[in-house]
């Protein structure tokens, strides 16, 4: 499968701001999201990615085709930090073909450390998906707690010497 995963530049913001309304289509399924006036879905707010340094911005092709994105935070808890799935997209021609399972697996390699992947108590395609990955990118070493209106698998993946 020839995909790329990029960290998305300023310049691209408006490309991520495009895949964004389908992701929030998608989405609207699960969460009380409601076109405004214009059609469109409130802008996400985008600004964080390129201005703080704990924010990464990622855009996926599929055989030179936009395919996606993925939005990674630091978080801290406590003085704990740890890496999190702010939000994770493959629009839907690409869905089912493994794509979503290759690019979740490299961006875990790109940021080693302690992650927490969350998905919303509703969103039961993205506990199977989320659950299975990390299963699979783990060995099965992870732990999964549920809190009120979502369901959380938190691990850690080492720099490997």
């Amino acid at each position: 499968m020839n995909y790329q995963i990029k960290r998305a530049t300023l310049e691209e913001k408006e490309i991520l701001n495009n895949l964004m309304q389908f992701y929030m289509y998608d989405f609207s399924e699960y969460m009380d999201l409601h076109l405004e006036e214009n059609g469109k879905f409130n802008d996400y707010p985008l600004n964080d990615y390129w201005t703080e340094e704990s924010n990464f911005p990622y855009l996926l092709t599929l055989n030179g085709k936009n395919a996606g994105f993925v939005l990674v935070r630091i978080k801290n808890r406590d003085d704990d930090l740890y890496f999190s799935i702010a939000e994770f997209f493959i629009i839907k021609k690409y869905r089912r073909v493994g794509l979503g399972r290759l690019v979740a697996k490299d961006i875990f390699n790109i940021h080693k450390g302690q992650w927490e992947v969350y998905q919303i108590d509703n969103n039961e395609p993205a506990q199977r998906f989320w659950k299975k990955v990390i299963e699979e990118y783990t060995g099965g070493k992870f732990t999964e707690r549920i809190e009120a209106g979502r369901k959380t698998q938190v691990f850690v993946n080492r720099v490997e010497s």
